[in-house]
């Protein structure tokens, strides 16, 4: 796999060398099973794959490539790079200017830029109108172009659908930019819209099925289907795609579902002339993290700790399954933990911060941590959280020999 160009304080010696030692011992990617750290009184389970994935080095690296290349120029970004406070922040300390937030709120007019700035597409990728306007600029931006390749992968799977006159239905946030993108991308070619969960899912297919009126259709799915949808045609033939940080699970789900409802309608005799069934379009790096993290829930432990911005959706997702099993800390850094008793974390479905006090019980030893992050974390930042909780404890045996004697094991 291509290796990236990215600055050292990303990365984590410690968590690299763990990380290539799972790698050695299982080039295919097939053991999912938790990495165990033993520093004795406080034992940490680690999930088989986390943090930064091959979409966000590429983002990274063609950043950073941008602000050598281009001395004196003024450059900017759509939006955030990836859904990470912390690089954000160190691209604009390095003279990166955000030209709107991640709801498509303007910081900086379009009049303001010249054919003379550079302009990145950020790894959500970006919609067909804003790269019209930036062309019509004279801006040119395929240099600079961070989409992650598995974005565009789903941009072709829409365009395939569409050639083929398929509805395309799409499972995603309707306001994350990646799902803005790919809606732009794919009404290109064909009827399109964007459906939540699964819950959404059953409202329309009860609108395929008749038994919710046709006419309740704009209410319910206001402002997330093309222009000109029209809803007795355009839903006979539909495809299943989705935004690539989404449950692995609930998109498969979706797509099984919606086969069932065309055989309802149509006849399985029919099927093929009713669904495309185009399989799931996640990319390589959330599938693995997620199965990674089902694994990691194998474990029995006190509680875990995620790390990860909170506007990020992979980063939720894997929040959401280790609250199935345990108390979960949802934290941006390792300054969210104020002390072995007090940690603020964050609520994503309620979008709020709460704190926790006695987050550590002292009666357990020893005390056993899930630690996790998201696909848009440095490793640096699970390292500084995993030093914060050992410097609680004393008589913790060093990183040093626990690296060695977790190697030896490998």
């Amino acid at each position: 796999m291509k290796k990236f160009d990215i600055p050292l304080f990303y990365r984590s010696s410690f968590i690299t060398q763990i990380k290539n030692t799972r790698s050695k011992a299982d080039t295919r990617k097939k053991d999912f099973s938790p990495t165990v750290l033993d520093f004795g009184p406080v034992q940490f389970f680690m999930a088989r794959h986390f943090g930064f994935c091959y979409g966000v080095e590429n983002a990274i690296d063609i950043a950073y490539k941008a602000i050598e290349e281009n001395p004196g120029k003024r450059i900017f970004l759509l939006s955030q790079m990836i859904h990470n406070p912390f690089v954000n922040k160190d691209l604009e300390k390095n003279g990166i200017r955000f030209i709107m937030d991640t709801n498509g709120k303007m910081y900086i007019n379009w009049s303001e830029l010249t054919k003379e700035d550079v302009v990145l597409i950020p790894a959500f990728g970006t919609t067909i109108e804003i790269e019209n306007q930036l062309k019509e600029m004279g801006i040119t931006t395929e240099k600079y172009n961070t989409t992650c390749p598995f974005v565009e992968k789903v941009w072709n799977k829409s365009n395939m659908l569409g050639h083929e006159k398929y509805t395309i239905i799409i499972h995603g946030k309707h306001n994350h930019e990646e799902t803005r993108a790919t809606f732009s991308h794919a009404q290109q070619n064909a009827p399109s819209i964007v459906i939540r969960n699964i819950a959404e899912a059953k409202l329309l297919a009860d609108i395929i099925l008749g038994k919710i009126d046709s006419s309740q259709f704009a209410l319910l799915f206001n402002s997330r289907y093309s222009k000109g949808f029209d809803v007795e045609k355009d839903l006979t033939r539909v495809g299943i795609v989705n935004q690539t940080t989404m449950l692995a699970t609930e998109t498969q789900q979706i797509a099984d579902f919606f086969k069932q409802i065309m055989i309802k309608k149509y006849g399985i005799e029919n099927i093929q002339n009713h669904f495309s069934d185009t399989r799931d379009t996640l990319c390589y790096a959330t599938n693995d993290n997620q199965e990674a993290t089902y694994a990691l829930l194998n474990t029995e432990a006190d509680f875990a700790i995620v790390v990860g911005g909170y506007n990020s959706s992979n980063t939720s997702h894997i929040v959401e399954l280790c609250e199935e099993k345990l108390p979960t800390y949802f934290i941006s850094t390792v300054n969210e933990i104020e002390s072995s008793s007090e940690i603020n974390h964050y609520n994503f479905h309620k979008k709020e911060m709460l704190k926790t006090r006695g987050f550590i019980s002292p009666n357990k030893n020893p005390l056993k941590i899930i630690l996790t992050s998201g696909a848009s974390c440095p490793d640096t930042m699970v390292e500084d959280v995993m030093d914060k909780i050992l410097s609680f404890f004393g008589s913790t045996k060093s990183k040093d020999d626990v690296l060695q004697q977790f190697i030896k094991k490998g």
